[in-house]
């Protein structure tokens, strides 16, 4: 734990640096400063993965906890740090990064609070023990003073990740399952393994999408969000059984502001490409959350995924907002 005290704007200001999982009150004030800040930004200012990360205690998080002339403090900042995994198998495979995420009150902006926590961050000797890791940072929705704050500490960023939004307005096109291919939703305690399966195999090349595992998996279907009905799998008969050929599994937040689905996740076997499923999954998903009611329907997708925006922009989806990774 390090603790810095400073004075701003007639408030006492301590970070606190903790390394591991947060006990409930702090998780408790860490949710209620992203859900404030995803009103006011209409972004949510940490990943799911990070959430995961942080409840299995590979996290350090700072805490900028603001105390006024007479009352209790309250937290008006936090940052967090997930430390990367070394990789196995060659010996030149590249560590992967510690990724940064923070995220400052709107009633606390300007008045250099994350400017603070990035200091303490990188002074903190637990961190500078894992430099050997890259260093990555993710700035979500495109908030103005991203740029500035990066600037400051000489990054720049190396990475973006489009958010796309399809309004209800936009009509769909037919895209129909191969014959014999059946589509049913996820059965928790039974599709689990398979589903594993099947994501990494399709992910084999995404770092963070490919290596999820039960434990993720786990944490997510915990999540307030989550639903088995949404999430929809595409399985075809065999001599042997059924074979798992792909996934489209839907979201809808219950964080944000507007009523949105979210194409959470698309998925087809290497075994299974080349038949549309791709794009017969994304519409059957879209449709789904649309008679949930939703405003709209968004979806993150690389900004240098070219196959992928083609496709989602052939439906209608259009840029809506932009995430952008730093690196010093």
């Amino acid at each position: 734990m390090t603790d810095q005290h400073l004075a701003e704007d007639d408030q006492d200001l301590t970070i606190d640096l903790l390394r591991g999982a947060p006990d409930t009150p702090q998780q408790r004030a860490l949710r209620q400063l992203a859900s404030a800040a995803q009103d006011a930004d209409g972004a949510p200012p940490f990943g799911d993965q990070t959430w995961v990360e942080l409840s299995k205690g590979n996290a350090t998080t700072a805490y900028a906890w603001v105390t006024p002339e007479s009352g209790d403090p309250v937290l008006a900042a936090a940052a967090v740090v997930v430390a990367g995994s070394d990789q196995e198998g060659a010996e030149t495979a590249e560590a992967e990064p510690d990724v940064l995420e923070l995220v400052v009150h709107p009633d606390h902006r300007g008045s250099g609070i994350a400017t603070h926590l990035g200091q303490a961050l990188q002074e903190a000797e637990e961190l500078q023990a894992e430099s050997d890791h890259p260093q990555r940072a993710w700035a979500h929705g495109g908030h103005p003073g991203a740029p500035r704050l990066a600037e400051n500490f000489g990054w720049q960023p190396v990475r973006e990740l489009w958010v796309m939004r399809l309004e209800n307005s936009v009509e769909l096109p037919q895209a129909e399952l191969a014959e014999g291919v059946q589509l049913r939703s996820f059965q928790p305690g039974v599709d689990e393994q398979r589903w594993l399966e099947v994501n990494a195999a399709a992910f084999a090349d995404h770092p963070e999408q490919g290596s999820l595992t039960l434990e993720d998996l786990e944490a997510r279907k915990a999540e307030d969000w989550f639903s088995a009905e949404g999430f929809l799998m595409a399985w075809e008969p065999t001599a042997a059984g059924e074979e798992l050929l792909g996934f489209h599994w839907t979201k809808i937040p219950t964080d944000a502001g507007e009523y949105i689905g979210e194409v959470y996740v698309v998925g087809v076997s290497p075994t299974a490409q080349g038949r549309g499923l791709g794009a017969a999954l994304t519409v059957a998903g879209i449709d789904h959350l649309r008679r949930q009611g939703v405003d709209a329907v968004i979806l993150y997708v690389d900004a240098g995924n070219t196959a992928a925006v083609k496709l989602y922009q052939k439906l209608g989806f259009e840029v809506w907002k932009t995430d952008t990774q730093y690196a010093p």
